[in-house]
């Protein structure tokens, strides 16, 4: 039986209520790693949290080989920064379908930051386009994300890639019956909402030795960990922007409030059009969009701009009204390796 959602703290004008301490136990979270240019990706994201009137803080949390500079560029735009030890997973011949996959195992670290209540962690090639902080109010107890898609070449090496089967429209290619029950649900691991523990941490942790890796690395693991926790969340929090060409019908792209770059060739700070499918038109269009957000200069942080008061009430709409009944129930996520 699915569990009860309800509509926590919502008021009938569609507003709600923040006291400071909950303000000071919420906050966004990225990561980075190296000396790299994801930097202008966090920095993006900063100003896109602030141009969305977002009321709470995002953390960044680093690994020791960011530069400083990085991080004084980070602090600017009012960033919290907190340093981090890498993690790896137990050695072995795994080939990662992307190279650099294997130091995002070190996003687990992020449920040790137990000073806040919920997170929600976003990759820094996201951008956030409307206001979110409604997913903090989403119940306790659970591991929200949005479903991915298995129709690109990245997941070559999986037999739902073979079969042509994809989660998104599991009714075009049927899963074979001789196959037994189909995959169950998987999410992509580049936008979620979770809750700090240091139980869970551990926990995470002490898996991970004992846990082979497979080729999407810390996205596999967690799907794996979560399987019981994890509930699907609609597409507009976070498209993958295989998504526009993939399955078009189930996007209404002026609807939808977090972008994650991650397509070939997507990422706006190295974009040139040149990759498969980086000449569509609203593919130029959502890379614009970042980068208007990125020179917007009235988007800097300001040192004097102060938390928001005991109280204040803000403007937010329920997750909870857009997702369906058949979405809620618990479902189990095991890789997709």
């Amino acid at each position: 039986m699915a569990p009860t959602v309800r509509e926590n703290g919502f008021s009938g004008n569609g507003k709600v209520s923040i006291p400071h301490t909950g303000y000071s136990k919420r906050a966004y979270v990225t990561f980075l790693a190296g000396n790299g240019d994801y930097v202008k990706g966090v920095v993006g994201l900063a100003k896109g949290l602030r141009k969305a009137n977002s009321a709470y803080p995002l953390v960044v949390a680093i690994l020791p080989d960011v530069p400083e500079d990085h991080r004084e560029i980070l602090r600017a735009q009012g960033c919290i920064i907190r340093e981090i030890e890498p993690v790896y997973p137990p050695a072995n011949q795994t080939q990662f379908a992307v190279a650099y996959f294997v130091i995002n195992y070190s996003k687990l670290r992020i449920w040790n930051f137990e000073e806040y209540s919920k997170m929600v962690y976003l990759d820094a090639d996201i951008q956030v386009f409307d206001n979110i902080d409604h997913l903090f109010d989403t119940p306790d107890g659970y591991f929200y994300a949005v479903m991915d898609c298995y129709c690109e070449k990245i997941w070559s090496y999986s037999l739902q890639y073979s079969i042509g089967y994809c989660q998104q429209c599991p009714e075009k290619v049927t899963w074979p019956a001789e196959l037994g029950s189909p995959p169950s649900l998987y999410f992509n691991a580049g936008m979620f909402v979770f809750e700090p523990s240091r139980l869970t941490y551990e926990n995470l942790l002490e898996t991970l030795q004992v846990t082979p890796p497979t080729p999407f690395a810390e996205q596999d693991f967690l799907n794996m960990f979560f399987q019981k926790m994890y509930k699907p969340i609609p597409l507009v929090y976070n498209l993958v922007l295989a998504m526009l060409w993939r399955h078009p019908e189930k996007v209404e792209l002026d609807k939808v409030k977090v972008v994650h770059y991650c397509a070939a060739g997507s990422k706006p700070w190295r974009y040139t059009g040149k990759e498969d499918n980086m000449d569509r038109e609203d593919i130029k269009m959502l890379v614009a969009k970042w980068w208007d957000i990125y020179n917007d200069e009235s988007l800097d942080f300001k040192a004097e701009e102060n938390p928001v008061p005991e109280g204040e009430l803000f403007p937010r709409s329920s997750i909870m009204v857009s997702i369906p009944e058949r979405a809620i129930s618990y479902i189990r996520a095991t890789s997709a390796a």
